[in-house]
């Protein structure tokens, strides 16, 4: 399979969903005063899974590639804690978070396969 762009790639594409449903669905939830704060953050560290993928697929060397997935990696992770801080502010529903939890864990193991296969890749 040839890659042409970080578009190809379904870790990239999964964190895509994972940023507009975030865009699209949290963010409206939280209250004004929060504007500069967790819905900053969370905007910002939502995007930056995307981001960093995308980065690291236009450095063309394996080590940085997976350098920048891991920094991608982090960024979903952050951005499931302030999900769940949303929750504990009561901006958002059980519901909405747990639908949140389901495309953290589809881009988070996705993301996983892609470093594991550059990993790999590196060594051959």
């Amino acid at each position: 399979m040839s890659l042409k762009s970080f578009e190809d790639l379904e870790c990239w594409k999964a964190a895509r969903e994972l940023r507009i449903f975030v865009s699209q669905n949290i963010l409206p939830k939280f209250p004004i005063d929060e504007k500069y704060a967790l819905t900053s953050q969370l905007k910002r560290s939502s995007r930056s899974v995307s981001d960093n993928i995308a980065e690291g697929f236009g450095r063309y060397h394996y080590q940085e590639n997976i350098q920048f997935c891991r920094i991608a990696r982090g960024s979903l992770t952050e951005a499931l804690n302030q999900a769940i801080t949303a929750l504990d502010e009561n901006y958002i529903e059980e519901d909405l978070l747990q639908n949140f939890r389901e495309r953290f864990e589809r881009t988070k193991a996705i993301l996983n396969g892609y470093i594991n296969y550059l990993a790999k890749t590196k060594m051959e």
